[in-house]
Formats: C-alpha cells, structure tokens, sequence
C-alpha cells in the first residue's frame, strides 16, 4: 500500500504548529501559512489562509479551556474585545481577497520579520524586569479603548489569517491594566473568535480545502499535546526558545518575502 507523502507532510506541519504554540506562546500560528504552501503544497496564499485559521482556531479553544479551567479569563473584558473583533477580522477578510495572492505573502512576510523581532524585544525586556505584571497599574477598564483595539487588531487578524495574540495581549493589558496572565488567558477567546470567522469567510468564498484542514487539525492537537508536556520540562529555558522560534520566524519571513517579490518580477515586465 502507497505511503501518502502528502497526508503526512500536512499533519507534519500542523504538529508543528501545535507543537510549537504550546512551547513558546504566541506568534507560533503565524508559521501555519508557509507551511501549508511551501511544505504541504498548497498553491494559493488565499486557500492556504483560510485553511489554517482552521487549526488556529482549534488550538485556540483548547488553550482557552485550560486557562479558563485555571481562572485566567476575565470574560467581560474579553467578549467586549471579541465582538469588536470580529467586526475588524471580517473587514480584513474582504480587503485581503481583493489582493493580489502574491502581493498578500509578500506582506504576509514582513508581518512574520516584524512579530519575530517584536519577539525579540519583548523576551530582551522581560528578562530585564522592564515588563512584568506588577509593573502594570490596575485601572478601569476603558471601554472605548478596549473597543477600538479589539477592532484595529481583529482587522490585521483578519487581512493576515493570523490568531493576532502577539498584538491581543498588550491590547488588553493597555486597556484594562489586567496581569499578564490574564491577558494571555483572555486573549484566547479572541483569537479562537477570529479563526472561526475567518475560517466561515474563506470557506463561503471556497477558499478552505477542508481536507487538508481536517489533517492539519489533527496535527495541531498531536503536537500540542507533546508540546504541553516539552513545555514543563523546558520551562527553564523559555527565554532560549523564544529566541530561537523568533529566528527561525524572521528567517522564514525573509524567504517568503523573497519568493513572494521573484513572483511579482515577470508580472510587473507585462506592463
């Protein structure tokens, strides 16, 4: 009987991105597109977000099950940042579709240079006592504030097909002034919130390959499960490993810009 090479490098891939995101946090979804395209073979940068956000939102709700169960959810403030949202990921959706699959990697690509390097400083800060939860003063929630990130960041969400916690967090820690902690645990409501609905846009545009969705979730869930249990062995060297991923990310981010420009190169001599 033929191995499927196929089937295995797409469940490969999402045990990846599983894997990953239960190791280092936020940023791990991000990868989800460039493999689906350059390791699975996925053609089109729009099919390849629109499959993904799939096993984005899969992992998402997971995580928020565990954090919810551990008390790390401020639910108010979290629905509110939600709703507003999916407002913005549904209008990124449509603005995305109107571009051009090569100009949108190409984009795609500096966002991936940009969350690595923002990865970079934000573990450099955070090792230097710059950052940390009881830094944060407690405040009021400010609703408006709250509203108008949730709507900015479900936007970009919604234009990349990426889970947006790396930009999430800070937003509910500026507008609310909650822990870290907490933050992070809310976020998830947020980013399962935005796979979903870009999941149902792609999808009603015929934009998901559903198969491979279904296999890249099921690698997704393997590879979080043995990342949950790296993670705790590993938790001595977050640090080292967020630098590392946010390496790899900004070198991955680097490639796919350059495929996405030497794609455009022929088509900008047509005119």
């Amino acid at each position: 009987m033929p191995v499927d090479i196929t089937g295995i490098t797409i469940l490969g891939s999402g045990w990846w991105v599983g894997f990953i995101l239960a190791v280092v946090g936020g940023g791990g979804s991000i990868l989800s597109v460039p493999l689906l395209m350059y390791v699975a073979g996925i053609e089109s940068a729009h099919v390849a977000i629109g499959t993904s956000s799939a096993g984005v939102a899969i992992a998402a709700l997971s995580s928020l099950f565990h954090h919810a169960r551990a008390g790390n959810v401020r639910w108010s403030e979290a629905i509110t940042f939600t709703l507003a949202g999916i407002l913005g990921v549904s209008l990124g959706n449509l603005l995305a579709r109107l571009i051009d699959g090569r100009q949108l990697l190409t984009l795609f690509g500096l966002v991936m240079v940009a969350v690595g390097v923002r990865m970079v400083m934000t573990s450099e800060s955070t090792s230097a006592g710059t950052l940390h939860a009881a830094q944060v003063p407690a405040r009021t929630p400010d609703i408006y504030r709250l509203l108008g990130y949730g709507l900015a960041v479900g936007g970009c969400a919604g234009f990349f097909g990426i889970g947006g916690g790396f930009l999430i967090v800070p937003g509910l820690i500026s507008s609310t002034g909650m822990p870290i902690t907490m933050a992070i645990g809310s976020s998830l409501m947020a980013v399962a919130a935005f796979g979903i609905t870009t999941t149902v846009s792609y999808g009603l545009a015929g934009l998901v390959d559903w198969n491979v969705a279904g296999i890249f979730v099921a690698g997704g869930v393997l590879g979080g499960t043995a990342g949950a249990v790296a993670g705790r062995r590993l938790s001595g060297h977050k640090r080292k490993l967020t630098f590392l991923f946010s390496s790899v990310l900004i070198a991955v981010g680097f490639y796919v810009i350059a495929r996405g420009i030497f794609t455009l190169i022929p088509t900008l001599f047509t005119y």
